[in-house]
Parts: C-alpha cells; structure tokens; sequence
C-alpha cells in the first residue's frame, strides 16, 4: 500500500492540490464560472472540496464512510473553513441536497454495479442547468484496478496486473500475502470498473449530455521527478467527463 493510502490528512492534501491545480481551471473553462453552490457524492476525506470553500462556495460532501466524514469535518474545522459533511447514502438525503449546480463524482463511478441508475438517481439534486464533473480510472489504464491499495509493495507498484483473468489475479493476491479483504475489495473493483466506452454509453442511457471530455496520460495524484512539493504538478488528470442533463427541446 503507498503512503498516500494510510496518511490520510496527506492524502486530503493532495486531492485540495489537484482540485486546485486542475478541477477548478477545468470547470472554469468548461462551464464558464465556478457555481456558489458543489456537491460530491463520495467526497471520502473532502480534499477535492476545500478549493471550493476556500473560493467562497458553500460546499457539501457526501460518504458512506462515516470515518471519512468525521476526518473531512476535522480537516476543514482545522483549516477554518466551512462545509457539510453527512455520512449516509445519497439516494437517503431525499430533499436534504437538491438544486446544486455541479455536482463532482472522483474516482467514484468505478465502484457502482448499477451506474445507469446510480446516475439517474442525481438528476434530482441538479439544478436545471447544473452540471457533473465525473473524474475516474479508466479500467485498461496501468492502475485501474485500484491495486495501489494492496498491501504488498510488488501487487501496488505491478501495473496492468487487475488485466488479468479473474482466477490467476486472485492467485497473485493470495501469493503475494494480501488480506482476504483487500482481495474482495480488489476483485469487485475488477467487476465494477469503468471503461471510457461503457461510461459514454451509460450517460446517454441516463439521459446526460457529454459537454466536455478530457483524456490525459498521467494522474496529476503522482508527481513525476522532480516534482516533490506537488505545488505546481506537470501533469493531468487522464479521465475528466462533464455531464449536463438532456434539455426538452
């Protein structure tokens, strides 16, 4: 597992870096102006919100990882900045979180088995004309997989290894001394995860028009050599999708 996956006050770091570095230039240019209103739908620690707040935006963050939330609350608390952090499904918030703007989904549609009804189901806490900012590992990229949260040095740093057959990939797991859970975790990613042409399929299944769509080589998370603050990274994000519901004509 990479240091990045156990310190999590780092690790909310580098996502407000990023979100900084690159969501926002990249909602700016896509949308026009960054809205005074975001929500994310699995916000985790809520790194990639506090450029928002920090902008002024009333910002909302969304987790089933109760633990999650209560470290975004400290995080933010700790830096003065303001936010809502609820831990429970979003399809549970019902009224709660309704009308916003944009809405960010971060590495977060690679874990959903039902994405076409996962993303109908945020129609309802869009504005009319908000927007999703849908950010994710496509499945054939190096570390689509998620295998940087395993344990083992040589299954987290082993690119491309989630490509192989489902039997032979839980094998290399067990070989290599991870635990039962990360193997579970692990391989109902590999049932979960997001090619680019199965994304595309299911936003227009979902009714979404695809406004913008970015496709880059490197994470912006791992800074090349060189690059050891992450202060001004030289890199992109390499999946970036904006979605806007289908307007009646």
């Amino acid at each position: 597992m990479q240091k990045r996956h156990t310190d999590r006050e780092s690790y909310f770091g580098e996502q407000s870096q990023t979100s900084k570095n690159y969501y926002i230039p990249y909602i700016k240019e896509v949308i026009g102006h960054i809205p005074d209103k975001v929500l994310e739908v699995g916000c985790g620690e809520g790194g990639n919100l506090l450029p928002f707040a920090e902008a002024g935006c009333r910002v909302m963050g969304v987790d089933i990882d109760a633990t999650r939330i209560e470290q975004a609350r400290t995080f933010f608390a700790q830096r003065h900045q303001q936010g809502q952090f609820i831990a429970t499904d979003i399809f549970q918030l019902k009224d709660k979180a309704t009308n916003f703007p944009l809405i960010l989904l971060h590495d977060v549609i690679e874990h959903i088995r039902d994405k076409e009804r996962f993303l109908s189901g945020l129609q309802k806490h869009l504005s009319a004309d908000g927007a999703i900012f849908v950010g994710f590992p496509a499945w054939q990229m190096p570390f689509g997989g998620h295998q940087q949260i395993a344990h083992s040095h040589i299954v987290s740093h082993f690119p491309f290894l989630h490509l192989l057959p489902r039997t032979l990939y839980r094998w290399i797991l067990r070989l290599c001394g991870e635990q039962e859970r990360v193997i579970t975790e692990l391989l109902d990613i590999k049932s979960t995860g997001c090619t680019i042409e199965l994304f595309n399929r299911i936003a227009r299944q979902a009714n979404y028009q695809i406004i913008d769509r970015r496709l880059y080589l490197i994470n912006p998370h791992y800074p090349l050599p060189g690059d050891r603050k992450h202060d001004t990274p030289n890199q992109s994000p390499h999946r970036c999708h904006s979605l806007k519901r289908y307007s009646p004509v």
